[in-house]
């Protein structure tokens, strides 16, 4: 397997497909998932002539199950280590739910500092804050974290199924079209990471603010969310997400749910590409 170890003596697990002289597009996955998210993505990408990377999170897929480290500095170091490991530049960084936070606080932090990206694409993104707080009135309740956190410790298995079964693809919708894959597909990278970083990494994506982040990135930024986002709920996040940013373009999917990466790859592939090219 290629892996990269960070300076606190992690592996990092990743895939680098196509040719290593073309423009990299690299992948931040959301939570609870792995690299393995990205396969549409990448095949797509791949097809088209690009470098493709995708990593999988510490405590995720084939990572390293370490025990401590699950903050959004660690994971933006990661990635870093990926990227310099790699020596990517003018690359696109493309994240989804957490990965989304984990891209943009890369960008901000490690990668726009360095003069190695090119453009930042957030989808069904966590930014700028999920929790609700006194100056975050949008924000979501923070039982309903802990409500998450209950489920995974009591059984993690159960939860794994239930939530790609229901709100994650909006397979509770009436009339949704139900795939069995998908929700095994999404219970086994689930399965394949460890409990104590899940857990630990829901008050990552919930509790990070990501707004001074924001301010600072100055590259463009493509924001891609679904209106009937069950999971990360558009008006606290990419309505006010991309007005924070200086350079983003706002796109709203009717109807879509978070996981529209899967179930709608036929048309959030192509858009990507057009923000890419243009």
């Amino acid at each position: 397997m290629s892996t990269v170890t960070t300076k606190d003596g992690v592996e990092i697990f990743y895939k680098d497909w196509g040719p290593k002289t073309a423009q990299p597009i690299m992948f931040h996955h959301g939570w609870p998932l792995s690299a393995d998210d990205w396969d549409a993505q990448m095949l797509f990408f791949l097809e088209k002539g690009y470098r493709v990377v995708a990593h999988d999170r510490r405590g995720h897929g084939r990572s390293t199950q370490v025990g401590d480290g699950h903050d959004m500095d660690h994971y933006a170091a990661d990635a870093a280590a990926v990227v310099e490991h790699l020596d990517l530049r003018n690359t696109v960084h493309v994240g989804h739910s957490t990965g989304g936070g984990e891209a943009t606080h890369y960008v901000a932090r490690h990668g726009e500092p360095q003069g190695r990206v090119a453009k930042l694409v957030i989808i069904g993104a966590v930014p700028p804050l999920m929790v609700k707080t006194e100056a975050n009135s949008g924000g979501l309740p923070i039982e309903v974290f802990d409500g998450l956190r209950q489920q995974l410790a009591a059984n993690r298995s159960q939860f794994y199924y239930d939530l790609p079964a229901g709100p994650f693809y909006g397979f509770n919708r009436p009339g949704a079209k139900v795939s069995e894959p998908v929700i095994d597909n999404w219970w086994r990278q689930g399965m394949m990471g460890g409990a104590k970083a899940h857990y630990d990494g829901i008050k990552v994506f919930s509790e990070t603010d990501f707004t001074e982040d924001l301010k600072i990135i100055t590259v463009p930024t493509f924001v891609m969310h679904g209106d009937d986002d069950q999971i990360v709920p558009i008006a606290a996040s990419a309505l006010l997400s991309s007005k924070l940013l200086q350079n983003a373009t706002l796109k709203v999917y009717e109807k879509f749910p978070h996981g529209m990466c899967t179930t709608h790859a036929d048309i959030i592939n192509p858009d990507i590409f057009a923000f890419i090219k243009g």
